[in-house]
């Protein structure tokens, strides 16, 4: 497929508009305006529509197929969510309204989204309030870290370290550093769970909290998590919750009723808002009684009246974490979900997760070695160790699956696992869909077996073949077109 630059035509345009009878340059700074025309492809609109609707063709989505990332939940969402939050009442209000002298009666509406959003998730989360501002699931990792360290600081304590499991999800030892801690890494027993005995070793008075993904990475609940957060409570440290992974306990235990301090949800994993390519996300936090003082101001509540309002009377505030409340069309989808899905409908997406992640385990056990060979919650860990005896590595089997119509899931992470294979189907997948799945990864634990070196050829079907990925990290061969 060419380039846009290489189906250029000189001459060729758009469209054509009259010009201006008012000078557009008399109010810009000089220092700002071009000496030469910009260097721009010259095509007519019928060629610029063929060729992004051509390489549209060319990407892969979960609209055409079977997404199974290990971790992302990359499930299908209902276009009813997307035309909730398409709504002009909803779009065509500025966000400076609510902060504006006799604004906020024009926005009650929004505003009564982000409470009652707020209300939804303290009940499935068993929290005593939310905040609504952070923007991705790392960014409310960072908002619920600063308000652990917040709390320590208003304390008087003096604790510098957090404590994080080897199978948690990766941004959190990251997340940890950022708000200004020291990390201590507890690793796992044999049963892929965080090792208990070396978690009581490291629980020292500097030790300011624990951040432990539930369920964790391999999809496996822990559970002596009431025990573990006891355990962290006894030297007042606060317990946060990835909640990341809440697909799988929806209705079924809430991370508060487990004795979390702190949770953040993925409102675009799991509630209605499809993962990846960049955002937008939305990970509101959600925390415990003692640490509502230090939430993020705004806040949305209301008065006896009724009346929806933005509170910044918060002295020990974290302050601002993000601009305005927010990703609102995010949450007003998650909002729209909850409630057409009701109390029934979320419990139903948690059976339907696990029973997922495990007819997978189940079927490929005889073919793939198992991260832990015991039930898994919504995501199954495999390992292609076995495979690798045969020169056949998880990245063989990932780029294999691209030929079978099936995008790769994670590999090489958990980093605990050795040739990781790591699969989330999520709730919304067919048993149809599942099986060819299944059939297209035995064909290929076959052909390490039969025929390892056609495995290494993978991709044959794709625009381009097998590229060498190390090598294009570091030396990227980036064409540059020529210019007169």
């Amino acid at each position: 497929m060419k380039l846009l630059f290489e189906k250029s035509v000189a001459g060729r345009r758009a469209s054509r508009i009259p010009s201006s009878d008012v000078d557009a340059k008399a109010n810009i700074d000089r220092r700002l305006l071009r000496d030469r025309p910009a260097e721009l492809p010259e095509l007519s609109e019928l060629d610029v529509v063929r060729h992004f609707t051509e390489l549209s063709k060319k990407n892969f989505g979960v609209d055409d197929g079977f997404y199974p990332l290990g971790s992302c939940t990359m499930k299908y969402n209902p276009k009813m969510a997307e035309a909730i939050a398409g709504d002009p009442g909803y779009t065509a209000l500025h966000p400076s309204l609510p902060q504006l002298p006799g604004g906020a009666r024009l926005v009650q509406g929004a505003l009564e989204v982000l409470y009652q959003t707020d209300r939804l998730l303290r009940e499935i989360c068993g929290m005593s309030a939310f905040s609504m501002q952070p923007m991705a699931g790392a960014h409310g990792e960072l908002t619920g870290v600063l308000m652990m360290a917040a709390y320590h600081k208003h304390q008087g304590n003096k604790k510098d370290t957090i404590l994080i499991p080897d199978t948690a999800h990766g941004t959190n030892p990251a997340t940890a550093a950022i708000a200004g801690f020291k990390v201590e890494t507890i690793p796992s027993d044999n049963h892929g769970r965080m090792d208990i005995e070396l978690l009581k070793n490291a629980l020292t008075d500097q030790v300011a909290g624990l951040m432990l993904t539930c369920p964790n990475t391999l999809g496996l609940f822990n559970h002596q998590v009431k025990e573990i957060c006891r355990m962290v409570r006894d030297v007042d440290g606060l317990i946060y919750c990835d909640g990341a992974n809440l697909n799988a306990l929806l209705g079924r235990c809430r991370p508060g009723d487990l004795g979390f301090d702190i949770v953040h949800v993925n409102l675009h994993k799991t509630f209605a808002t499809p993962h990846g390519g960049g955002g937008p996300g939305a990970g509101p936090v959600g925390v415990s009684e003692k640490l509502v003082p230090y939430l993020p101001i705004s806040i949305v509540s209301r008065r006896p009246s009724g009346r929806y309002y933005l509170d910044y009377n918060r002295p020990h505030s974290i302050g601002y974490v993000a601009p305005f409340y927010g990703s609102f069309g995010v949450i007003l989808k998650a909002y729209a979900y909850i409630l057409m899905l009701g109390g029934d409908g979320l419990m139903r997406v948690s059976e339907n997760a696990v029973l997922n992640a495990n007819y997978i385990r189940h079927k490929l056990k005889p073919y793939y070695d198992q991260a832990v060979d015991e039930v898994c919650k919504h995501e199954c860990v495999l390992s292609a160790a076995r495979q690798a005896k045969n020169g056949v590595r998880a990245f063989d089997v990932a780029k294999a699956l691209i030929d079978r119509g099936f995008h790769p899931p994670t590999v090489y992470f958990p980093l605990t696992v050795p040739e990781a294979l790591m699969i989330e189907p999520t709730e919304t997948e067919s048993k149809e869909t599942l099986d060819k799945f299944i059939d297209a990864m035995i064909e290929i634990a076959q052909l390490s077996e039969t025929d390892p070196a056609s495995l290494a050829a993978c991709p044959v079907s794709t625009p381009v073949d097998r590229l060498d990925e190390t090598r294009a990290a570091r030396k990227p061969d980036l064409a540059l077109l020529p210019t007169e």
